[in-house]
């Protein structure tokens, strides 16, 4: 834990020196003008008239459902399950060894439906479902005054049940993400057992002081879809988890290559696909916002897929399959939070910054923590989303095309994020590091050494991904 510590520190701090030169000074208040009058002043007497009158209040517009914006937000919800379930486990799948392609696809798929039965019965309550600084409260357990004709008190031109089940697959997605981190040597009961805490005590709050009126949303939070509540959250778990459960057999010494790009490339072609209902999605309603979300979403991923092989080239002479996947991933996160706050073009340079810095969080940085990452859950998620959930606050501003007011103050904002941004690495690092304790003493993290070298497949699910 020393050398996650340590990295952490020296990345943040690193992030808050640059947020201090970003730093720009508000424009300063405009000066009044003092009329001079001549030396003499001739006034004509006047009578004034004050007639009376009476203020009428106009009632507020009483909610209506659109059909429009209800059509559109269950399309963003089938789009994120596709992220899902086949994407995300198919873009796993592909980059584990054969003997362990279902053991991946089963977790993801699982996990999916775990954590969307938990979101009914109390996650979507305690995210949404109240005031509060770190939880709501408990007035919607199991949906309770939830009917079909409910509208949703966030997004007054859908019905509520279309609400709840859109955010119940950002909530199953950022748990299967971290299924990345510790494949192929955890066991399945655990891997269960710890997503059951985790979304309870890091996933539920980090949703609710984000967009349900909690500490960093009052503290004014830009996070579009999900950049600290999804990506940086899953990231830093992911990063636990690796080292709490250890190296897998064979890390360092022999190539514990990707079995099928062929799948992974699949997979990241449908998450792409599924990000559209991701971040278009989070404007809520079928408008202008989710059009600009939706166009970010293609420039800042077709921008980091470049730059991600561009460095990938410079370094090692050829531009990989592998990478394009990856620096797709990297720039649908780093986007993630800014997607409907910043322009095209600042969704451009977002995008050639994630490549860069990922290639470098799955290289470098990956070798100087010195933990198996088996799927690159921090390096991508945890690297991505820190570098979108800043740089919102800077490409945000109205005079790089953001969409904020014109007294947005840059430095300000930055400073915002990176507070949001420390915050997040320290609840989700301190509640995963206890969930996979739990775990542990419970059941036991890790399979056994003859289970981890004969595969997962056969002895933890009694079946193979391909007949041999």
């Amino acid at each position: 834990m020393k050398k996650i510590l340590a990295s952490l520190a020296l990345g943040l701090s690193l992030l808050t020196l640059g947020a201090a030169v970003l730093a720009q000074t508000p424009a300063p208040a405009a000066t009044e003008a003092a009329a001079v009058a001549p030396a003499a002043v001739v006034v004509a007497p006047a009578t004034v008239v004050v007639a009376p009158a009476a203020v009428v209040v106009a009632p507020a517009p009483t909610p209506k459902l659109d059909s429009g914006d209800t059509a559109w937000m269950l399309t963003s919800t089938m789009l994120v399950i596709l992220m899902v379930i086949p994407g995300l486990a198919l873009f796993y799948g592909g980059l584990s060894r054969s003997k362990n392609m279902l053991s991946v696809l089963v977790q993801v798929f699982v996990i999916f439906a775990l954590i969307t039965l938990l979101w009914a019965i109390y996650g979507y309550s305690l995210a949404f479902g109240g005031e509060g600084t770190f939880f709501a409260g408990f007035d919607k357990l199991f949906l309770k005054g939830i009917a079909a004709d409910t509208l949703s008190g966030a997004l007054p031109t859908i019905p509520e049940y279309v609400f709840v089940a859109f955010q119940s697959t950002f909530a199953a997605i950022t748990v299967a993400l971290i299924v990345g981190s510790f494949a192929e040597r955890m066991r399945f009961s655990a891997v269960l057992l710890f997503s059951v805490f985790w979304f309870t005590f890091s996933y539920i709050p980090m949703a609710h002081m984000v967009w349900g009126g909690g500490l960093l949303g009052k503290d004014g939070a830009l996070d579009f879809a999900g950049g600290t509540v999804v990506h940086i959250n899953a990231g830093v778990a992911g990063l636990v988890g690796a080292y709490m459960l250890g190296k897998r057999i064979g890390f360092g010494k022999e190539a514990l290559t990707p079995h099928s790009l062929t799948l992974t490339m699949v997979g990241a072609s449908l998450l792409w696909v599924g990000w559209f209902g991701f971040n278009a999605g989070s404007a809520g309603a079928a408008n202008g916002v989710a059009g600009l979300a939706f166009i970010n979403t293609i420039l800042a991923t077709s921008a980091a897929t470049l730059s991600w092989i561009g460095g990938e080239a410079l370094h090692k002479g050829k531009a990989s399959m592998l990478g394009a996947a990856s620096g797709a991933v990297a720039g649908l996160v780093a986007v993630t939070p800014a997607a409907g706050f910043v322009g095209p073009m600042g969704s451009i340079v977002l995008g050639l910054v994630a490549g860069l810095v990922c290639l470098w969080g799955v290289g470098g940085l990956k070798k100087m923590l010195g933990a198996d990452d088996a799927f690159d859950v921090f390096g991508v998620h945890g690297v991505g989303g820190i570098i979108g959930a800043i740089l919102t606050g800077v490409f945000a501003s109205p005079s790089l095309g953001g969409t904020q007011p014109a007294d947005f103050a840059m430095g300000h904002q930055v400073w915002v994020q990176v507070k949001s941004v420390l915050l997040t690495v320290a609840w989700s690092g301190v509640v995963a590091f206890l969930s996979y304790k739990v775990a542990d003493l419970l059941i036991g993290l890790r399979v056994s050494e003859e289970a981890e070298r004969e595969g997962l497949d056969i002895t933890s699910h009694g079946e193979t991904a391909y007949s041999r």
